[in-house]
């Protein structure tokens, strides 16, 4: 077997390596450096854009990650030594990306974006016909190299699906000719075949499609320990094992999978025991995540509309005789102050106006909660909103001793939405976060916008104490955690978010809390 510095000798004698490649490329580093970090953040913008490459990653903490590996990636490029161990760590990298499910001809586009932010550094340099000369060559050896272990993952797989059907190949290859083309692959439902064992033996596309798995990587894997939660897992192989020891079996399962990119996602299957010899449980279904969350979205919808008719009609009819009593206990105020009236008189009366004011101010809210109004549309920055709101509550951070954090991001996402609006629902957010934090000293609230393929995300973090529940309805009008809230603000912002084609939800636990908006790109969005 050639060993991995005779592979990596041959690889730099095909490019022709030279000495002075090392020399070139360690005067190109010394002129990139300072734009390293600008070349990541920039890179992984353009990622985002892109369905396929951005779904294979979790959250914004494992691109942080990725960005300062990509700096260090850079840096190793630049300054060698271009030796047996370079070869071993860039096969290590190669398969990371084959080990998340990275798409193999991003491995072309991202070195061709990297080739050309490192040449335009070069450009103008006296020496910069050899340092293009050497990155051409060291990039062609980047990409040999990640594409070996693409090929190594490729005969892995084939040698995994031989030992598979090995057993009994050629009823299997009839079987299922007949199964996927008549029965599975033809139906919009999510179709899955597992043996006695509970391992996968049938896997169809639109199982490939909910799960990010390709048949192959399924094949021979226990459905339980490829897809479910860790925490379900125990109950998911008690219920298959129920169904594959009763042939008269059937049960409706509504169960959390975890796909290929660690997302999270809710399918609903009937189980039933199987007829064919390998197959003993047969799970079909489909994908109802979207569908249960757009569920969610109109009941509460709807429970806003009631309960916004009601409270129109009440505030209506309580307005008046609160302005009423309130001018009343203002002459009363001023009369008993002319006539030398007693401290206790003199503060019951404040008490009296002051309890009238914030029933004032409650029927102000159930008036901007029961009658929205439209939203005017048009083409707006959210992050132009979010500076101004961030610009606008750095005095309150500041009197709640609270660090206030603006993480932005590199990306300017163009929504439809109208401005003020958008603006009093951010508002709303960033108050209620640091009204959380200012008990601790020292607490932390950060606004963050991304770029995603389709939407823009933004939230609004706290480290405070979190919500008492999870399964609060925090956006039902007058339910509030505070003493003196009104239960209308979260009300209020779900019906601005919603007026917008958008959506909000919480994620929180003793020490963090996310609210997170999600808002439709504009067709006119250029960032």
């Amino acid at each position: 077997m050639t060993s991995a510095e005779t592979l990596f000798d041959e690889m730099k004698r095909y490019v022709r390596w030279s000495e002075a490649d090392p020399a070139a490329l360690r005067a190109l580093g010394v002129l990139a450096r300072p734009h390293f970090r600008p070349i990541a953040d920039r890179f992984y913008e353009r990622i985002r854009e892109h369905d396929d490459a951005h779904a294979v990653f979790r959250d914004d903490a494992q691109i942080e990650r990725l960005k300062v590996a990509l700096v260090r990636w850079m840096e190793r490029l630049c300054t060698g030594p271009h030796d047996g161990s370079y070869f071993v760590e860039r096969a290590k990298i190669g398969l990371v990306h084959v080990r998340i499910g990275l798409p193999q001809r991003y491995m072309f586009t991202a070195m061709s974006v990297l080739r050309l932010s490192l040449e335009g550094i070069a450009d103008g340099h006296p020496g910069a016909p050899s340092m293009r000369l050497a990155l051409g060559r060291i990039l062609d050896l980047e990409l040999a190299i990640m594409l070996e272990t693409y090929r190594d993952d490729f005969i892995a797989r084939l040698q995994r699906i031989e030992r598979h059907e090995k057993q009994q190949l050629e009823q299997a290859l009839a079987r299922s000719e007949h199964r996927y083309v008549h029965a599975v692959e033809l139906a919009g439902a999510m179709v899955v075949g597992l043996d006695a064992d509970g391992q996968i033996v049938l896997f169809n596309r639109e199982a490939e499609r909910v799960t990010g798995r390709a048949r192959d990587e399924a094949f021979g894997w226990s459905f339980v320990e490829l897809f479910l939660p860790e925490e379900d897992r125990a109950a998911g192989h008690a219920r298959l094992a129920a169904v594959a020891a009763d042939p008269t079996a059937q049960q409706a399962w509504e169960c959390e999978i975890v796909t290929r990119s660690g997302r999270r996602r809710s399918v609903a299957l009937r189980l039933s025991h199987g007829a064919e010899d390998d197959v003993v449980v047969f799970a079909v279904g489909s994908d109802v995540t979207d569908e249960r969350a757009l569920q969610q979205r109109m009941m509460q919808t709807e429970k806003l509309a009631a309960i916004g008719t009601l409270a129109a009609g009440l505030a209506h009819e309580i307005r008046n005789p609160l302005n009423g009593a309130l001018l009343h206990v203002t002459f009363l105020d001023r009369a008993l102050a002319r006539q030398g009236a007693s401290r206790d008189a003199l503060d019951a009366v404040n008490l009296v106006g002051d309890e009238i004011r914030r029933l004032s101010a409650l029927v102000k809210d159930f008036l901007v909660f029961a009658r929205p109004s439209t939203p005017t549309l048009a083409p707006l920055s959210l992050r132009t909103i979010a500076e101004r709101i961030v610009g606008l509550l750095e005095a309150d951070a500041r009197a709640a001793r609270a660090s206030f954090v603006s993480d932005l991001g590199t990306a300017s996402p163009i929504v439809d939405g109208d401005a003020a609006k958008l603006e009093q629902a951010l508002l709303n957010l960033v108050k209620n976060a640091l009204e959380a934090v200012a008990e601790t000293p020292g607490g932390r609230v950060v606004v963050r916008l991304r770029r995603r393929p389709r939407h823009a995300l933004l939230e609004v973090e706290d480290d405070g104490p979190g919500l008492t529940s999870t399964e609060a309805p925090i956006f039902d009008p007058f339910f509030s955690t505070k003493p003196q809230g009104t239960g209308l603000g979260l009300a209020i912002v779900h019906r601005i978010v919603t007026d917008h084609r958008g959506s909000i939800d919480v994620e929180s636990a003793p020490g963090r809390t996310v609210f997170r908006i999600s808002l439709p790109i504009s067709n006119e969005d250029g960032s």
